[in-house]
């Protein structure tokens, strides 16, 4: 299992209930509906949250040099493969841009920890870390990728936590994207077939299913159809 395969099943486990819940979506009302379809607001979402999502989309936190450098960690941490691109491809320093100005708990950790690969590159090989070879940047990060369990997070390194930080939100910010939900192989909620309760189950209660019953109700070709009885109560069809 090569090391993005690694990342995707920790992640399946933590984000897939999520998931599971996100696509499980009430009836949409008429308002909604239109609400959509006009562009008016994004369902699920009042315009004072629109509003505020508008402003921080307004402004920017991070330069252009923190910009580019995000792009170089974020592919690092989660690079393309034969199949699907990589973490920076679909957009990811966007969306830790945003978490930073959503969350401003965020900023002097991930801007200060930039400010140590910078630091370090500059002073182990003369340059800025976006302009490093990937096995020299792969060198400083391999560093501070793992931490000491024995050690609890709030007494590691500043620059552990910080990769800590980034590792999270480049997982969280490419595996709820379309592309990242289809590199998980997450379908949502499939119909399925069921052809009634297995026979050893039947068995062990004495049940038994009448023929008649069968033919109308697990009759896998029938299965669109809507049942309809008569005035006794006898299903039709």
């Amino acid at each position: 299992m090569d090391r993005r395969e690694s990342i995707k099943s920790l992640f399946i486990g933590a984000a897939a209930g999520g998931l599971a819940l996100a696509s499980c979506q009430p009836e949409i009302s008429a308002e909604a509906q239109e609400a959509m379809a006009t562009g008016a607001t994004n369902y699920g979402r009042t315009p004072e949250e629109d509003a505020q999502i508008a402003a921080l989309h307004a402004q920017q936190f991070f330069t252009p040099h923190e910009l580019e450098s995000l792009a170089i960690l974020t592919a690092l941490i989660l690079p393309e493969n034969e199949d699907f691109p990589s973490a920076a491809s679909v957009g990811v320093p966007d969306f830790i841009e945003f978490m930073a100005k959503d969350y401003p708990a965020f900023q002097t950790p991930i801007r200060g920890g930039l400010m140590w690969l910078d630091h370090v590159s500059n002073r182990r090989f003369g340059l800025e870390f976006k302009k490093l070879e990937p096995a020299q940047q792969h060198e400083i990060l391999e560093e501070i990728a793992y931490p000491d369990l024995a050690v609890s997070e709030g007494a590691r390194p500043l620059e552990v936590r910080f990769f800590s930080l980034m590792r999270n939100l480049t997982l969280t910010g490419y595996y709820t994207t379309e592309t990242g939900i289809k590199d998980l192989g997450y379908q949502g909620n499939m119909p399925n077939v069921w052809d009634g309760v297995p026979q050893e189950v039947l068995d062990q209660h004495g049940m038994a299913y009448e023929e008649a019953w069968l033919a109308k109700c697990i009759d896998q070709k029938t299965r669109g159809n809507i049942a309809s009885w008569d005035e006794q109560g006898n299903l039709l069809t």
